[in-house]
């Protein structure tokens, strides 16, 4: 790789908890990559502090700078905002230690910035990492190859994943961050990532999905891919709650049309025989009526 790469006016924000030979390999790839970030923002939640060591060794690369913050506020969405809070850059690219982002992402992402649309944030696809092996399976997949401009409502699982999202650094500033009330970590469980893409749009920011920016997704045992399911139908239960606490008529028509998805997925699944993804199906449909219950009982202090 030559010295000479060019450097992006961006910040890197990697989250990170208990995982310090992922989060290496993560900040690895990004080092390695076409395009270095004027820095990356390690925030780390970890029992330990294998972590520390391992972000204290690699911050002595002279090429790009790496910070280390201890965030001990737990959750997903509390890590990224304190990455936002530390950004030294106009523009902060989130990712996360279970993600290996390919070597041309960060180039693509600065050129999304520079494109036609002039969008506000970028985001891009997530792809399974390495190659199939039995019981295991990819996670978090975005693999549409379209690019595609999001302005005004739209439904924000189209838009793009938190785990390859760049944003205007004042667009963050502008709406209050991520909601820690939700995402990984909180007792909202997931969907920060939504919220925030819906929050962004209706402040009147253009979002573009650049299929050319790409990161790949660590796969997950089949065991741990079922734990997450609740967790996931939990956290966009919560989120419609919460926006439809604000007298948003749209986060009702949010809801329906993700249960509706569901249910076509249930439906499809059982056709097939695949009864795996029927468990999968079932355990979200589950976790999002409890989710909403606990966005409107949030709903209900604000």
């Amino acid at each position: 790789m030559p010295l000479d790469r060019p450097r992006a006016d961006v910040t890197v924000a990697v989250a990170t908890l208990n995982r310090p030979d992922g989060l290496k390999r993560c900040v690895a790839a990004i080092l390695a990559g076409r395009v270095m970030p004027a820095d990356v923002v390690v925030v780390d939640q970890s029992s330990d502090d294998a972590t520390a060591r391992l972000v204290t060794a690699a911050a002595c690369d002279p090429m790009v700078p790496v910070r280390y913050i201890r965030q001990p506020r737990r959750g997903l969405a509390a890590s990224r905002n304190a990455a936002m809070a530390h950004a030294s850059q106009p523009v902060v690219v989130f990712t996360d230690d279970d993600c290996v982002p390919d070597a041309g992402w960060l180039e693509r992402i600065v050129a999304g910035f520079h494109s036609a649309e002039q969008p506000d944030a970028v985001a891009g696809r997530v792809l399974p990492l390495g190659p199939e092996r039995p019981g295991f399976y990819a996670v978090s997949t975005r693999a549409s190859t379209v690019r595609a401009t999001y302005r005004g409502r739209a439904v924000p699982w189209a838009v793009g994943s938190g785990g390859n999202t760049a944003v205007k650094r004042e667009w963050l500033h502008r709406i209050g961050g991520f909601d820690e009330r939700l995402g990984a970590g909180s007792p909202g469980l997931s969907a920060e990532d939504m919220d925030l893409f819906y929050r962004l749009l209706r402040a009147g920011a253009t979002v573009l999905y650049e299929p050319a920016a790409i990161v790949f997704h660590e796969r997950q045992s089949g065991a741990r891919r079922l734990a997450s399911r609740p967790a996931y139908g939990f956290g966009m239960g919560a989120f419609c709650a919460l926006c439809a606490r604000r007298r948003d008529a749209y986060a009702l028509w949010m809801l329906s049309r993700w249960c509706f998805d569901r249910g076509n997925a249930l439906v499809r699944a059982c056709v097939r025989c695949r009864w795996l993804r029927v468990r999968e199906e079932l355990l979200m449909v589950r976790g999002v009526s409890r989710g909403v219950a606990y966005g409107l009982r949030l709903g209900l202090h604000e």
